[in-house]
């Protein structure tokens, strides 16, 4: 998972980057379903087939992020308290099982053409049609990579893994026609084959993700020792207990204990509280987070779930 405090966007520009990022996948999807449409009609490759299959998933997951992220993107209100981020790692789930179910009708019709072989016609347009497939699918990927050094979004991330995998597949077409060119046809089948377990792995990727969102698994082990070292960096801190940390959407949610001087005043330590918090907030922008003072001398005195 990318470190959010490499984010530097406010929420007006992490929705307007969102928004970009949907719009082009679903254009960029839209473009390629037809032109594949084209080739593998006169082609008949079945590796064709495939990488129109997955194009059509593509555009079927991207309209679902589409839906996903306007959803995840509404603010917060008196149901939902905590937003609707989660609408994103729902999105991914949601995609894992296009792409899976995808991979399962390659791997049927794969075999088919194994057991009877069928000659690929039209390979040239079918080569052209998957080089221009690679350069759309590279400027997609350069859009949704910029969006997700921004916005660390679930779904976009999802989105843009199987685009990559797209970037193989295409290739791996290429060689495919080329190979049944030079005296067998089985060699198209073959690599419809390896397209479908690697769009199989694909969605075994996207399903970890979205469900360590989910169920609100910690931040990883090195950005929970960053906090810890931001929060401690401060001269009047005395310690930190209690750390929670997990990812929803876009938002990063972040609350711990916070241990002060017993003889502060009420108003001092709120001082300090806010100060830790923007120091925070300087590496995490747009994070929820929230803070528990406590005086030094009570901590080990106090029922806590320390799981740090």
């Amino acid at each position: 998972m990318t470190a959010s405090r490499h984010l530097s966007t406010g929420p007006e520009e992490t929705a307007r980057l969102l928004r970009l990022a949907t719009y082009a996948s679903i254009s960029v999807a839209l473009v390629l379903i037809l032109a594949k449409l084209v080739a593998w009609g006169l082609s008949d490759s079945v590796s064709l087939l495939a990488t129109l299959i997955d194009s059509v998933l593509d555009a079927l997951a991207s309209l679902i992020n589409l839906v996903a992220v306007r959803h995840a993107l509404t603010p917060a209100d008196k149901e939902h308290r905590f937003g609707h981020g989660k609408a994103e790692a729902l999105a991914g789930l949601s995609q894992s099982m296009f792409i899976a179910g995808s991979a399962g009708f390659l791997l049927l019709e794969a075999g088919r053409r194994i057991i009877s072989p069928i000659a690929v016609e039209a390979v040239g347009l079918g080569m052209l049609v998957m080089v221009f497939s690679i350069v759309a699918t590279l400027l997609l990927l350069a859009i949704q990579n910029h969006v997700i050094r921004k916005t660390n979004s679930t779904a976009i991330r999802a989105d843009a893994l199987h685009y990559r995998t797209d970037l193989l597949v295409n290739g791996s077409v290429i060689l495919a026609l080329w190979l049944s060119v030079q005296g067998w046809a089985g060699f198209d089948a073959l690599f419809a084959c390896a397209i479908a377990i690697y769009i199989l792995y694909s969605a075994w990727e996207i399903i970890k993700v979205s469900y360590d969102h989910l169920m609100d698994r910690e931040l990883p082990d090195e950005q929970r020792e960053e906090i810890k070292t931001l929060v401690l960096v401060h001269k009047s801190v005395r310690g930190m207990h209690d750390l929670r940390s997990r990812h929803s959407g876009t938002v990063t949610f972040i609350q711990f204990h916070l241990e002060l001087d017993d003889d502060l005043s009420l108003l001092e330590a709120h001082k300090i509280s806010d100060e830790v918090e923007m120091h925070l907030l300087e590496a995490y922008p747009g994070s929820e987070i929230i803070i528990h003072i406590d005086p030094q001398s009570v901590v080990g005195h106090e029922p806590m779930a320390n799981f740090s």
